[in-house]
C-alpha cells in the first residue's frame, strides 16, 4: 500500500472535522486544497503528521527523543551565559510579551515565540548541541537547537504533556531532516547557493508546533510556509568571532516555527505546498534524483535516530581530529614540546568549514591545540580566555596542517571522519577516527549515563545537585510528565551561588 493510500481515510476524516469547525467558507478552501494536494508528497507528509502520537512510537525512538530534549535544554541553559545568550535574553526581556514560556537561565517568562527565539539562540551559543546525519551520510545541521526550543515553548503555552512533546520533537526531526535531504545536505546548499541548510529545520519546528496545536493537514502546510518565509539564512554572517550570528540563525528558525504554527491556527493563509510548488523548496534547491526523499520511509526511518551527540565543545568536523589527537597523547605520552607537525586529513567540505576560522570554537587549528594543552575540550576549555592566548596553544596551532583528503571525499564526502598524524624528530604516530563518539554510525550508541556525565558537573555548578537530579529524572521519564512546565521550570531562574 502506498503511503498516501494508507493515510487517505484519516485525511478525509480530519478534513470533515475541519469543515464542521470552520464553516462553509473554510469548507471551500479545504476542498480546493485537498483536490490539489492529495497524491503529493507534501500532503503525505501532512497526513502523516496529523496521525502521529506518542503511543505508536517505537521505544528506542521515544527514548532517543527524550535524550535530545535533555541535551538541548541543558545546552540552552548553559548557553544563556555566553554573549549571544545574554544579549538575546536582554532583548526578549525588553520586548515583554505574555508570560507563557520559560526563558532558560532567567527568572522571566515570555511569549512562546520570543522564548523560542531566546532558547534557540542560547542553545547554539556554544557548539555543544547535537547535530544530525541522515542514513546516507548527509549532514542536516543543528535540528535540536531549533525544534526543541520551538516545541517546548509552545508545549508550555498549551500545557501539553511530556508525551505530546516527545511526539512533536520526533515529528519535527522527520520533517526537517527530509526537507534538507531533498537538497543534498550541507555541502551543496552552502557551496552552490550560499544558504545555511540548517535553517530549513524551521519547517520541522513548524510541523512540531502545528501538531501540538492539533491543526489539520492544510494548516500544517500553512505553518511550514509561514515559517520558511521568516527563517532562510545566508552563510556570510558566520565570518564573525563570537558565535552570535550563527546562534541567532537557530533562534530565528525556532521563532519562525512557533510563529508559523500559531498564525496558521488563527486562520492566516499561506502556500499549501511550499515544498513542491514552482519556486518552492524542491524547485529551487532540490538535488536531482532526491525529490522522493521528502516522504520516504515515514513511520519507519525515524530521523531522531540520526542525532549525533557532542562530547566536545566544538564544531562537529573538529571532533574526530580532537579525539584522535587526545587518544594519541594518552597512548604514547609524548611531550608537547617535542611535536614538530600535526597533520589532519579529512573530507573537503567539513575541512572548508573549520579551516582557520575566526570563531575559536569552529577553528580546527585552535581547538586541536587547546585540547592537547588542556587534556580535554569541554565547555570550560573551549571558552577559556587563558587558553585562547596561551603561548603553548598558539605555538601548537601554528603546527597544525589541514589537508582535504581525496580518500575521505570518496568514502564519506559529508562525513565527520579524520586521520591525525603527529610528527616528532624521531618518528611519527597516527590515528584514524571514522566517526566521532556520539555519531549515529559509532557503536555503542550514547546512553543516559553518557549524557548525564556530559552535563552533571556543568549543571550542578549552576543549579545544585538536587535541581540537576530532578531535571535529569524528569527528562528520562518525560512520558510521565503531565505538564511540560514542570520540566522547563527546573532550568528557569538564576544560578545557585
Amino acid at each position: 500500500m502506498e503511503l498516501n493510500e494508507a493515510f487517505a481515510p484519516l485525511a478525509v476524516s480530519r478534513l470533515t472535522s475541519s469543515r464542521r469547525r470552520y464553516g462553509k467558507r473554510m469548507l471551500k478552501q479545504h476542498e480546493v486544497a485537498a483536490d490539489t494536494l492529495v497524491g503529493s508528497a507534501a500532503y503525505a507528509l501532512a497526513s502523516y503528521a496529523t496521525a502521529t502520537q506518542y503511543e505508536t512510537l517505537p521505544g528506542e525512538v521515544a527514548d532517543r527523543a527524550k535524550l535530545i530534549v535533555f541535551d538541548q535544554l541543558a545546552c540552552g541553559f548553559v548557553g544563556a551565559e555566553l554573549p549571544a545568550g545574554r544579549i538575546i535574553g536582554r532583548y526578549v526581556a525588553d520586548m515583554g510579551g505574555k508570560p507563557q514560556s520559560v526563558v532558560l537561565g532567567s527568572p522571566d517568562r515570555s511569549s512562546a515565540p520570543l522564548a523560542a527565539l531566546a532558547n534557540g539562540t542560547s542553545g547554539h551559543a556554544d557548539e555543544f548541541d547535537s547535530v544530525h546525519a541522515t542514513s546516507d551520510f548527509l549532514g542536516t545541521g543543528h535540528p535540536a537547537a531549533i525544534i526543541v526550543p520551538a516545541a517546548a515553548a509552545l508545549a508550555e503555552r498549551q500545557f501539553c504533556t511530556g508525551r505530546d512533546l516527545v511526539n512533536a520533537v520526533t515529528l519535527g526531526y522527520d520533517v526537517g531532516a527530509r526537507v534538507i535531504s531533498v537538497t543534498g545536505g550541507l555541502a551543496p546548499m552552502m557551496g552552490n547557493h550560499g544558504i545555511d541548510p540548517g535553517s530549513l529545520h524551521s519547517l520541522g519546528a513548524a510541523f512540531a508546533c502545528a501538531r501540538l496545536l492539533g491543526l489539520d493537514e492544510s494548516r500544517h502546510l500553512f505553518a511550514a510556509a509561514l515559517a520558511v518565509q521568516q527563517s532562510v539564512a545566508l552563510n556570510a554572517p558566520y565570518g564573525e568571532r563570537r558565535h552570535m550570528s550563527k546562534a541567532f540563525v537557530t533562534g530565528q528558525a525556532a521563532y519562525a516555527g512557533v510563529t508559523g504554527a500559531v498564525l496558521a491556527a488563527t486562520g492566516f493563509e499561506a502556500s499549501d505546498n511550499i515544498f513542491e510548488a514552482p519556486g518552492g523548496i524542491i524547485d529551487t534547491w532540490a538535488e536531482p534524483g532526491r525529490e522522493g526523499q521528502l516522504a520516504k520511509d515515514l513511520g519507519a526511518d525515524y530521523a531522531v535516530m540520526g542525532a549525533n551527540f557532542k562530547f566536545y565543545s566544538a564544531g562537529y568536523p573538529i571532533h574526530s581530529p580532537v579525539e584522535a589527537a587526545l587518544g594519541l597523547k594518552s597512548e604514547h605520552g609524548f611531550e608537547l614540546d617535542d611535536i614538530e607537525r600535526i597533520t589532519v586529513r579529512m573530507p573537503s567540505h567539513p575541512a572548508s568549514v573549520v579551516d582557520n576560522r575566526s570563531m575559536p570554537t569552529i577553528c580546527l587549528q585552535h581547538m586541536v591545540a587547546a585540547a592537547l594543552v588542556a587534556g580535554n575540550l569541554g565547555f570550560d576549555e573551549a571558552h577559556s580566555a587563558t587558553l585562547l592566548n596561551d603561548p603553548k596553544v598558539l605555538h601548537l596551532k601554528s603546527l597544525v596542517l589541514l589537508i582535504r583528503d581525496a580518500e575521505f571525499d570518496r568514502v564519506q564526502p559529508q562525513g565527520r571522519g579524520a586521520e591525525v598524524t603527529i610528527d616528532f624528530a624521531g618518528g611519527s604516530v597516527s590515528r584514524r577516527v571514522e566517526h566521532p563518539r556520539g555519531h549515529r554510525f559509532r557503536t555503542p550508541a550514547p546512553t543516559w549515563d553518557d549524557l548525564r556525565a556530559k552535563w552533571e558537573d556543568l549543571l550542578v555548578r549552576r543549579v545544585g545537585q538536587s535541581r540537576f537530579d530532578q531535571f535529569y529524572h524528569a527528562c528520562a521519564s518525560l512520558e510521565s510528565v503531565d505538564d511540560v512546565n514542570e520540566v522547563s521550570s527546573l532550568l528557569a531562574g538564576g544560578y545557585v551561588s
